[in-house]
């Protein structure tokens, strides 16, 4: 679509985003459900390691249904997610973009779509080197027309890495923070400078949010880089992820108050409660994932059916200049008018819906004032104890090279589930 404005003159055309971003991004709204992960474990971070037979495997629905022409191609990045400015020969191997090939119909569902599904690395295009990747699928081989990109994560193991959960050292916020010390030994490396030549990124439940980036270690010991100071890895502990289960649309699960079945699927929810007061209860989660279920048919790729699901939020704004969303790891945290809620005050609710795919879904309502970063505890409260899962990634530049290695990577799971 385009806009025409006339102000003055020239002309000035505005035409929708027609660039990819450095970020986990869907442009067409017509493409759902987008899942990218290593084969090993569903859900899991899309790490392939090198000189293993690592693969990643990337899904997605189009709405549009019918096929289309959908082609591939990665760019490499530094750690920060800019791009490398490498040429695609010095870091893939066989062809520079591919087409994916693989798609299946959806069958005896209200939604129409087409299901694609990617493995990577193949045949035709493999990494060379190691990084951080940005893949990119775009439309009828041209990528002014972008479809989605997700982050991909390359590793060259070389670096193993240590991380111990603490309380922090704000005596009046330890039962509402978690703070991570890290240390890791990079024996492997010829490391020159430890504070110009490694980068630390950490992150918590794959949320780009909560990115902190350590260009310096606290201290340089032999075969150690300890990151232990007071100021830095001090997280919101938050509180476990709400839950839905939406695998049957016949059968009404916990969450679910009512089920219509018209023209389209509805699904309404019970109302959730405000828990920013609540002292903390454990809740079995996944720490904002979802997973693709259907119990009404065999194959959930293509027989898991779309919904409308509508939820309701119990609750009065904090206050009076932001939003408040729904995010989880199945719209990548986004903040976005689709999952915005609006704001009943006369029975002090918030409502909105979102259009998903029959499967299990961890979600989260935020809060979020005007250029701030999302408020996770503004309804759901903060405590020690919730458990978290926190990212770990160690980036390596060798003195002279024109790009940053990735060479470490570690999960740890505050509360063992």
């Amino acid at each position: 679509m385009l806009f025409l404005f006339l102000i003055g003159s020239p002309l000035i055309l505005l035409a929708q985003e027609k660039n990819f971003v450095y970020e986990d991004r869907t442009y067409i709204p017509e493409i759902k459900t987008v899942q990218f992960y290593n084969q090993v474990k569903e859900q899991s971070l899309p790490v392939i390691t090198m000189g293993t037979n690592d693969e990643v495997i990337l899904e997605f629905d189009d709405l549009r249904a019918g096929s289309k022409y959908f082609s591939y191609t990665l760019e490499h990045c530094d750690a920060e997610w800019n791009s490398s400015r490498l040429s695609p020969i010095e870091y893939l191997d066989g062809f520079t973009e591919d087409r994916i090939t693989d798609y299946r119909y959806s069958f005896n569902t209200f939604q129409k779509y087409t299901h694609y599904e990617l493995h990577f690395p193949n045949l035709s295009i493999k990494p060379k080197i190691s990084g951080n990747y940005l893949l990119k699928v775009y439309e009828d081989g041209d990528q002014s027309k972008p479809v989605l990109s997700r982050k991909l994560y390359v590793l060259t193991q070389a670096a193993t890495i240590g991380v111990e959960l603490t309380v922090g050292s704000d005596v009046s916020r330890r039962d509402k923070q978690q703070k991570l010390n890290i240390v890791i030994n990079p024996a492997q490396l010829r490391i020159q400078n430890p504070f110009l030549d490694i980068r630390t990124v950490v992150m918590q439940n794959t949320c780009s949010s909560t990115e902190q980036i350590l260009s310096r270690p606290t201290f340089v010991r032999q075969n150690g880089l300890i990151y232990n100071d007071f100021k830095i890895l001090n997280f919101a502990g938050g509180n476990e992820f709400r839950k839905v289960d939406l695998r049957s649309l016949r059968l009404q699960s916990e969450k679910v108050s009512r089920i219509d079945k018209e023209s389209s699927n509805k699904v309404y929810l019970i109302a959730d409660p405000d828990l920013s007061r609540n002292a903390y209860s454990f809740t079995y989660d996944e720490d904002g994932s979802f997973f693709i279920r259907n119990q009404d048919g065999r194959d959930s790729r293509t027989e898991a059916d779309y919904a409308n699901v509508f939820f309701t939020l119990n609750s009065s704004p904090p206050n009076s200049s932001g939003n408040a969303y729904i995010v989880g790891r199945f719209n990548n945290y986004r903040l976005t008018d689709e999952n915005k809620l609006d704001y009943d005050e006369s029975r002090r609710q918030f409502y909105g819906s979102l259009f998903l795919k029959q499967g299990l879904y961890d979600y989260n309502y935020v809060w979020v004032e005007k250029n701030k970063i999302p408020d996770f505890t503004a309804f759901n409260g903060s405590h020690f104890e919730s458990g978290n899962t926190y990212q770990v990634f160690v980036y390596y530049k060798n003195p002279g090279a024109r790009w940053e290695e990735l060479v470490g990577i570690a999960e740890i799971n505050t509360k063992r589930k």
